[in-house]
């Protein structure tokens, strides 16, 4: 563990020392990395709040036509509408917030772990921490999530999504991407 004292010889230690000795510091990154995370959590809110607002249920603004609109639908399923229809859909949406706020926390442990500069990887940790935090926001209060934003290419509609939903796929390219460049090695100290 990255954070605790090399110093962990508690035997001869007296307890206000092995205190010290134990204690924890948070990596220098981390307080930026959860402003991108709170950044883009105010973002998915205030879009999802405007377009409830302002864009009745089922209708839409197109931007470019026959490509993208903003659109008014809900999703009481997990990402793309999965288990939407689901024969039992209280379960569904207490499942998909259990999951979500475990997801949530282990990725919060793996940006505190890894938090000491910014690199791919902790910056999509950030991005998928919003995602996360953001949808289960919406499942908690209202039971669906809000999603808005309507692409189309050619002839294939994708599913609506939010910010929240980008940001979760953008962090999984980014995982997958970090993943498959060589590694640079750094050196310790």
């Amino acid at each position: 563990m990255p954070y605790l004292s090399k110093d962990l010889d508690c035997t001869r230690a007296s307890p206000i020392e092995r205190t010290s000795l134990l204690s924890f510091s948070l990596p220098r990154r981390l307080p930026w990395l959860l402003c991108l995370s709170a950044f883009l959590i105010l973002a998915d809110r205030l879009t999802k709040t405007w377009v409830a607002a302002h864009i009745p249920m089922g209708e839409a603004i197109p931007v470019i036509p026959r490509v993208l609109r903003i659109t008014h639908c809900t999703n009481e399923g997990a990402a793309f509408s999965l288990f939407a229809n689901s024969a039992s859909p209280h379960l569904v949406r207490w499942a998909l917030i259990a999951f979500s706020l475990m997801a949530a926390l282990v990725v919060l442990v793996a940006m505190v772990r890894l938090g000491q500069r910014f690199t791919l990887t902790t910056v999509a940790l950030a991005l998928i921490f919003a995602g996360a935090l953001g949808n289960v926001h919406d499942r908690i209060l209202y039971g669906s999530v809000v999603d808005f934003i309507e692409v189309h290419i050619f002839s294939y509609h994708w599913p609506d999504f939010n910010l929240a939903d980008s940001s979760i796929v953008t962090g999984a390219c980014l995982l997958l991407l970090d993943s498959l460049l060589p590694k640079k090695h750094v050196p310790a100290g």
